[in-house]
């Protein structure tokens, strides 16, 4: 099992450089100001790619240019243009910026990570946007999620997915560390890419998020897993 914890471009440092400098300034041998400079350098140089990075994502988003009955936001990935439809009653069905992250990670790395008759399955899967950009990169995709977000999940994908993929994605019901021999036999699961993207806010099940992954995985599974450390969920992975 291969872990990614892709943090997002959008974290900010809590500390500038420049005030790490003030309480270093007690050394003053010359090659400490040089390492010095050379990291700030450096840091600058990243900072800059982030911003890159994250104008590139918001380029990616749009919304419609008049009202319509039923109200959605626009992306465009992988050459297409789709259209989420929300539920602002709940947490689950929001496009959160990790799922946006994670899009734009596949899209962008389709050469180390080829999406391509992969067999992948989405848990949290949510508006169901991370799925479709998967499946839109040709892969076999299973996006799962809570009972009561099946509804919209579904219907996103429809939307967005009909006659334009290669392996018309799968909708199931998914309850971390409930019924997974059941639902998700080993025998039968398969996956190449397990995806994730902010699944984890602020609540106590970690612990069956991981049992998830562990059941879902085999030696040769990539867990893509985005996502954004809030101040106050403490956790470890």
């Amino acid at each position: 099992m291969i872990l990614f914890n892709l943090l997002e471009t959008q974290l900010t440092h809590i500390y500038s450089f420049q005030e790490m400098i003030k309480k270093a300034s007690i050394y003053s041998h010359p090659l400490v100001h040089r390492l010095m400079d050379l990291k700030a350098q450096k840091e600058n140089r990243e900072a800059d790619d982030d911003r890159k990075v994250v104008a590139e994502i918001m380029q990616r988003c749009f919304v419609p240019a008049f009202v319509t009955a039923i109200s959605w936001e626009g992306f465009h990935f992988v050459g297409h243009e789709i259209r989420i439809t929300e539920a602002m009653d709940c947490y689950g069905a929001i496009v959160w910026p990790s799922a946006l992250v994670l899009c734009y990670f596949l899209e962008t790395n389709v050469k180390q990570y080829n999406m391509v008759d992969k067999n992948v399955i989405e848990i949290g899967a949510g508006t169901g946007l991370v799925s479709i950009v998967a499946s839109l990169l040709g892969a076999h995709v299973t996006a799962t999620d809570l009972p009561e977000l099946l509804g919209n999940l579904q219907y996103n994908i429809s939307q967005n997915t009909k006659m334009k993929c290669k392996h018309l994605p799968q909708v199931k019901e998914l309850s971390w560390g409930v019924a997974l021999d059941k639902n998700f036999p080993k025998a039968s699961s398969n996956f190449d890419y397990v995806l994730a993207a902010d699944v984890v806010y602020a609540h106590p099940f970690l612990e069956e998020l991981l049992i998830t992954f562990d059941h879902l995985c085999k030696e040769t599974t990539v867990i893509l897993w985005v996502m954004k450390f809030r101040v106050g969920l403490q956790h470890t992975v």
